[in-house]
């Protein structure tokens, strides 16, 4: 995350700029954005909850609306909210890693996040937007990002160390997830312990904030 030094932006107009950019398309870092860019994020100057997933997937390419896909079905149901709390800006952020689609690979999975995002964009969202009591991290590249050399080797490691990155000293609750793509569902199966030691708290974390 960026230094406290770095000039603040005034968040509605940060929110237009990431609207209008094209980053991926004029300056990519490496291959070019293979369709036109539609930025999906969620600013909020009063959220409670940040979600800091990945990228948007094809579902929510079309829609411009972030998890309006299985994934966020499933996330919704770890979380225990519905639609209408899901989507209330006012007390929900939604901070993807990536905020275009990035495309698919050779196997019809999508690709990692674009790095221009980071690089244009996360420092600046993060110091313009007030801090949410509870940030949900969901994924490896999110979680690269959030939590630095704090992170474990595997995602696995990471989420089973997930007590560990709760508090992190600054009043702060961070819970670090797996994403929930169908991909993932395996995962679950192998893993048990998510569902009856976490999804209780993380759940409990939600519903206090709302």
């Amino acid at each position: 995350m960026a230094g406290s030094g770095a000039p603040v932006d005034d968040l509605t107009a940060l929110g237009d700029q990431i609207r209008a950019c094209r980053v991926c398309v004029e300056q990519p870092s490496g291959p070019e954005l293979p369709h036109a860019p539609r930025p999906v994020v969620r600013l909020s100057a009063t959220a409670r909850i940040c979600i800091c997933g990945q990228a948007p997937g094809t579902k929510v390419h079309q829609s411009g609306i972030p998890f309006t896909d299985p994934s966020g079905d499933r996330l919704r149901n770890w979380m225990g909210v519905t639609e209408e709390e899901f989507y209330d800006t006012a007390r929900v952020a939604i901070v993807p890693m990536g905020f275009c689609f990035p495309g698919l690979d050779a196997k019809g999975g999508d690709l990692p996040p674009r790095k221009e995002c980071v690089a244009t964009w996360h420092d600046r969202i993060f110091r313009a937007m007030p801090p949410a009591g509870l940030i949900l991290i969901i994924g490896q590249y999110a979680q690269a990002y959030h939590l630095g050399t704090e992170r474990k080797k595997t995602l696995t490691e990471t989420v089973r160390a997930w007590r560990d990155y709760r508090d992190g000293g600054t009043g702060i609750v961070r819970l670090v997830l797996p994403h929930p793509s169908w991909r993932n569902t395996a995962w679950l199966k192998k893993n048990p312990w998510f569902e009856t030691d976490l999804l209780p708290v993380l759940r409990d974390e939600v519903r206090q904030r709302l």
